[in-house]
């Protein structure tokens, strides 16, 4: 006993309540009294007696549990979902609500709700630097240009020589001292240029004057080229310019126009502004997870939508993750009586040591089952629930703890970041929790744990030991409703009923006898099924006529039926004359009282052909 209660809560169990390490210390504390009490057994009774002894006190202790547990469930009976009608929420929660938009309006305009752009990646920068160098690499090509073309300009004409001086500033240091070196030949190009001009002038100064008039008319023509080509140019890049500015304004100012308008953010398909009536739904979830705190919720929702593109919603739920074993270990089933859908979460399935590995062998198995986990829930949402301010908009939760592997394995890493982000980006998503096949130690630990929770989540979560996990499910979940596997009698090939035929609910005293009437008429068939939890009883069926000095027929000998026979007593009978099925179940041989559920359905002959 003590080495049971030595395993951590079951996946999703403690966690899910509160934080695992004060979870710990209260499952030591329940050891340490389950251990004191082992201790009062008298070590020198026979082996058979202690273990006798054993068995009593752990009976006794389910059946303290049980009382426990009923309070609990009482407790939670007063809970009501609140409405998401803005004209019924009192005023300061609407003045709450109307600052967290305008928060979002103002977080949207200025792009808060936008991730981050990526920092470059260290390869790119790598890649950069001898691009970089590559310009100074070539320098020397038109160094070795301008240097043969100051070696070749000289020959010519002197003034060409000033051409590398006007680049020579732009140049470094050391090349300032290729100019120096060109003095020499300057010199004597220049000499050389005197000379030849005094020759023409001694000869004839009329033809001196012609010779330099010719090459002076080129002179100032290329010069009122050039000046009249520069306006023009000039003039015409003008144009172009206030031509392309006046082209680029339009977009321009397009774009300012569009960056000033918010840009639109949608969360489960609503959008995070607006006049949709199903934001106020949305909005109004992470404000009651605040308790109304606009600040704290503001924070909630932004790093809920900021999570959401990191993780890649959109691209999780196109992915193929899931395994075929997997759908026994989560799945939707029905709804509750107020019409939330159920979710079903059947840790116990871990058992398989196969489908295990397959879960959580490695961590990129871990890794994709926490994507599998995360998809399953966005399409139960996207699928089932409705975020107008009069739709289902939060769901049901079992969490059934029956055989469930402890925390102390692969998956507990796994588990606990599940926990953590459904917490932190699913607010109010949840309006109950129901754990079922709970431990008799856990609803103890349970008692010791409460005070650390707020009323609004002890409202919402309820624990019940294996003897009342069907019962407590039936307050909140239709019989019809709840799978065959958790007490109900809803069956996936069932050709026969459905979950839109009703099932009627019947308490079974302990040493007494219920019976059940079904109505007959003539030239028709009777289909019927029923399940007593637990069994244990004695059950028959026959057919009465109504017609005096009728005979009775046995449709079914009574029999003792054992708990571990098939869960559910199906039964026929083709009717020829008018009269009534009679249907006993015998709890005479029970100090318990037991729980009766059975439907039934009168087909025309018509209808059974």
């Amino acid at each position: 006993m003590a080495e049971e209660a030595k395993q951590e809560t079951p996946a999703a169990a403690a966690a899910e309540v509160v934080a695992e390490s004060k979870a710990e210390e209260v499952v030591v504390a329940v050891e340490k009294a389950v251990e004191a009490e082992e201790k009062k057994v008298d070590a020198a009774a026979a082996a058979a007696a202690e273990q006798e002894e054993e068995e009593k006190k752990a009976e006794e202790a389910e059946e303290a549990a049980g009382g426990d547990e009923a309070a609990v469930i009482e407790g939670t009976g007063s809970f009501k979902e609140e409405s998401n009608l803005v004209s019924e929420l009192p005023d300061p929660e609407q003045t709450a609500l109307a600052q967290l938009k305008e928060l979002v309006a103002a977080a949207l305009a200025s792009g808060e709700f936008d991730l981050p752009p990526p920092p470059p990646p260290p390869p790119a920068k790598v890649e950069e630097e001898p691009k970089a160098e590559a310009p100074a690499a070539e320098e020397p090509k038109p160094e070795a240009e301008a240097e043969a073309a100051a070696t070749e300009e000289p020959k010519t004409e002197a003034p060409a020589t000033e051409e590398p001086k006007a680049e020579d500033p732009a140049q470094e240091e050391p090349k300032t001292e290729e100019p120096a070196k060109e003095e020499e030949p300057k010199a004597e190009a220049e000499a050389a240029a005197a000379a030849a001009a005094e020759e023409p002038k001694a000869e004839a100064a009329a033809a001196a004057e012609e010779e330099e008039a010719k090459p002076a008319e080129p002179e100032t023509e290329e010069k009122t080229v050039v000046v009249t080509e520069d306006e023009g140019i000039t003039k015409t890049v003008e144009a172009i310019e206030e031509t392309v500015a006046a082209a680029a304004s339009e977009p321009a100012a397009a774009a300012e126009a569009e960056a000033a308008a918010p840009k639109e953010e949608l969360i489960w398909g609503v959008p995070l502004t607006g006049d949709d009536e199903r934001t106020d739904t949305v909005l109004l979830k992470f404000l009651r997870a605040r308790e109304f705190k606009v600040k704290e919720a503001m924070a909630m929702l932004k790093a809920a939508v900021l999570w959401r593109k990191r993780f890649g919603i959109d691209a999780v739920l196109a992915a193929d993750l899931g395994l075929p074993e997997l759908e026994n270990v989560v799945f939707y089933r029905g709804a509750d009586r107020e019409g939330h859908p159920v979710c079903y979460n059947v840790y116990g399935e871990f058992q398989d040591k196969d489908l295990y590995e397959k879960a959580f062998g490695d961590e990129e198995k871990r890794e994709r089952f926490l994507k599998w986990r995360i998809q399953l829930l966005e399409r139960g949402i996207l699928d089932q629930l409705d975020f107008s301010p009069s739709g289902i908009c939060s769901m049901v939760q079992v969490t059934d703890l029956k055989n469930s592997p402890p925390m102390l394995g692969k998956h507990r890493t796994v588990t606990r970041q599940a926990l953590t982000l459904l917490q932190d980006n699913y607010p109010e998503f949840i309006a109950k929790k129901i754990f079922i096949n709970v431990p008799w130690w856990y609803i103890a630990a349970n008692k010791m744990v409460s005070p650390f929770l707020t009323q609004r989540t002890k409202s919402k979560i309820i624990f019940c030991t294996a003897a009342k996990s069907a019962e407590t499910l039936f307050r909140y979940i239709a019989p019809e409703q709840v799978p065959v596997q958790f007490g109900g009698l809803y069956k996936e090939d069932d050709t026969e009923f459905s979950t839109s035929d009703a099932v009627t609910e019947l308490t079974i005293k302990p040493s007494s006898k219920e019976t059940v009437e079904i109505p007959a008429t003539e030239n028709s068939t009777v289909v019927w099924e029923l399940r007593v939890l637990g069994w244990e009883v004695s059950y028959g069926a026959e057919f009465t006529p109504d017609a005096e000095g009728g005979y009775t027929v046995i449709v079914q000998k009574t029999r003792k039926v054992p708990a571990n026979e098939e869960p559910i007593m199906k039964g026929s009978f083709k009717v020829g004359e008018p009269g009534k099925i009679i249907l006993t179940v015998d709890n005479a041989a029970s100090k318990k009282k037991k729980q009766l559920l059975y439907r039934f359905k009168v087909k025309s002959s018509a209808e059974s052909a």
